[in-house]
């Protein structure tokens, strides 16, 4: 196969993983392709092969910036040409990318759902040579997915525009309904599914109940080799885990969105080089990371879908080498799960308040502001119009799900430069003003291709050689920008709001049905899932999450919490089944006695069924009172 050459060129494999060659042959004969990949499958080389392997531009539509950033990185290191939009860039950083599509050796764009909604964007998107269109993280196309994003659905409006280029959507985390549901709202010319079985038989599922989770958590890190990732629910949480831990002589870092770039970057790589064993981090962490030994993923806080478990669960033991996923949980955190919810969906009216708000705490007109980047402290502006900081967190969502603005809790720029003047112009004003000469000559001599693209630069290190402060660099840099002599982005890490359209009036702000109430039902379902899998111990935690993704008539793992306890008792599968099978539904009418549950089913032998019955005693599904058995309900919330 002549890709594998690209293969070996770009990635140094000398072989595909399961599946993606299936995939890119699929996209190379020209068909519409839904390619179901667990996380830590290789998604990424399934369009990037096509995209080198036929002429023109890949057209790549994700919703993380973050990752948007990191792929194009990754891509440039290989020396293939890559570039991304993304709300907050400077116009003419955006034009030139787009003419280096246009007229260039582009080889990849990267795009956010919001802008095929544009209509300058979707003009100069008709002039590309589009070859493939991905669509990543696919399932947030469908209203049944755990992400909906309604720009999502504006990706269909462009394949008009190219009606012979075949579109290639991949996701990691699918239901059935959601996988009928991407093909439909992407317009499939006809049905085409290549998928892998979700089945990680490497990795080892255990959800424990327990009061004290510090004094369980280093019981297991103590018990499990090598580096791994704890999750918990907030930014405090990272930092005070991290703490205990150090304390307990365990390696371990924190990480969340509300850190510097820098020390985002720090933490990463002092983590992938092994330096720190344990990262406690929000679920802000491992999109995108590229660690194959991580041997254990424990979460401290449970999550709000078996989607979101299973995509940060499945970051261990991607080597294939034996790994765990352990979630440590009590009854109060079960409870919480319905408090996050009522907070994930403030009332309409506040929303609408919040945007009013926001509009004039900027000193924004109805009619303007789009394009514009504000930075945004979030506990200021609570301060000022007395909301919560998680209710504004949360209506930020919406307001970005309907492309009225975009939320970045850390902007993760760094400044940069171009010359758009050109050389002969630039050449003139240094005759001209000779006191910038010195100044613009180290730009020159520091960083090259700054008169072709937006080049990254840093103030600190000009100011060094300059021999001079870094605030003047800056002083100086903004000079010139203003002078038109170059274009000067500042980088920050601060909290950034970008107005995606003008503001408007809150009377007139709407937030879709389908965004709103279809999607609050929708986690409603999805957080009873994850209520559901915690609680349910006497299924195979494996064949629970498989069933949920669809995959029916699964064997047991033997390697998960429940398959343990389960293999302690002389009883296989089939017929601890049948035996579970007929009690339950006594039990759950009405209690009985071992004698009574004897007498009324007496073609199971005797002695599997005291054993099934003191297996489901001691796993808490039957309780006992007064010699009398009956079935525990099982915890559910009332919405």
């Amino acid at each position: 196969m002549p890709y594998k050459n690209l293969l070996i060129k770009y990635w140094g494999y000398s072989s595909f993983r399961p599946l993606q060659e299936e995939i890119i042959q699929s996209v190379m004969d020209g068909r519409d392709t839904l390619a179901l990949m667990p996380t830590g499958g290789g998604k990424s080389i399934c369009f990037h092969i096509p995209g080198l392997a036929k002429e023109g531009v890949c057209l790549v539509v994700t919703p993380l910036i973050a990752l948007m950033k990191d792929q194009v990185e990754n891509l440039k290191k290989k020396g293939i040409k890559a570039a991304a939009i993304y709300s907050g860039m400077h116009p003419q950083e955006i034009g030139l990318v787009i003419d280096n599509c246009i007229y260039g050796d582009t080889k990849f764009l990267y795009v956010s759902p919001e802008r095929l909604s544009l209509n300058d964007f979707r003009e100069a998107l008709r002039e590309m040579k589009i070859n493939l269109i991905a669509v990543d993280e696919a399932h947030c196309i469908s209203q049944w997915g755990y992400d909906f994003r309604p720009p999502y659905l504006k990706i269909a409006d462009i394949r008009p525009f190219f009606p012979k280029v075949p579109i290639l959507a991949l996701t990691a985390t699918a239901t059935p309904e959601v996988v009928d549901d991407i093909q439909d709202k992407l317009h499939f010319s006809r049905r085409n599914i290549l998928s892998k079985s979700f089945e990680r038989k490497n990795l080892s599922y255990s959800v424990l109940k327990t009061e004290d989770k510090n004094s369980r958590l280093l019981r297991i890190l103590r018990n499990i080799k090598g580096s791994g990732i704890i999750y918990v629910r907030n930014r405090r949480k990272t930092k005070e885990t991290g703490e205990f831990l150090r304390h307990n002589q365990i390696s371990a870092d924190h990480y969340h969105a509300g850190l510097s770039n820098e020390e985002r970057n720090s933490k990463q790589v002092s983590w992938l080089k092994g330096t720190s064993r344990v990262m406690v981090s929000t679920n802000a962490f491992g999109m995108g990371i590229d660690k194959s030994n991580v041997r254990f993923v424990i979460h401290l806080d449970i999550p709000d879908s078996i989607e979101a478990y299973f995509q940060e669960a499945g970051r261990a033991g991607r080597d294939e080498n034996m790994a765990y996923a352990v979630m440590l949980y009590s009854d109060s955190d079960v409870l919480n799960l319905k408090k996050n919810l009522q907070n994930a969906y403030p009332s309409i009216d506040t929303i609408k308040a919040i945007y009013h708000g926001l509009g004039n705490y900027f000193q924004l007109a109805v009619g303007s502001g789009r394009e514009l980047v504000f930075e945004f402290d979030i506990n200021h502006f609570c301060s000022q119009y007395d909301f919560k900081p998680v209710i504004v967190y949360n209506a930020l969502k919406f307001l970005e799900k309907e492309s009225y603005l975009s939320f970045q809790e850390s902007s993760d720029s760094v400044s940069r430069i171009y010359f758009p003047s050109g050389k002969e112009e630039l050449y003139r004003f240094q005759i001209e003003k000779p006191k910038y000469d010195r100044f613009i000559k180290t730009l020159l001599r520091s960083y090259s291709g700054l008169f072709n693209d937006f080049v990254k630069i840093n103030e600190k290190e000009l100011g060094r050689r300059m021999n001079i402060p870094e605030e003047n660099v800056v002083k100086a840099l903004r000079l010139l920008n203003r002078m038109g002599i170059l274009a000067y982005i500042e980088g920050s890490n601060k909290p950034t709001i970008t107005y995606l359209q003008e503001r408007i009036d809150k009377k007139n702000l709407h937030i879709s049905r389908e965004t709103y109430q279809d999607r609050k039902e929708s986690a409603m379902r999805r957080v009873q899932a994850v209520i559901d899998f915690v609680v349910n111990d006497r299924h195979c935690r494996s064949q629970q999450l498989l069933a949920y993704f669809g995959e029916k008539n699964t064997k047991r793992c033997g390697i998960c919490d429940v398959c343990k306890e389960r293999n302690k008792i002389d009883v296989n599968d089939f017929e601890f089944n049948v035996i579970l099978e007929q009690i339950k539904p006594l039990l759950q009418k009405k209690p009985h006695s071992l004698l009574q549950l004897i007498e009324k089913l007496p073609k199971i032998n005797e002695e599997k069924m005291i054993m099934v019955i003191r297996w489901l005693r001691d796993n808490d599904k039957i309780e006992e009172d007064e010699n009398m058995l009956s079935w525990k309900k099982q915890f559910r919330i009332n919405f």
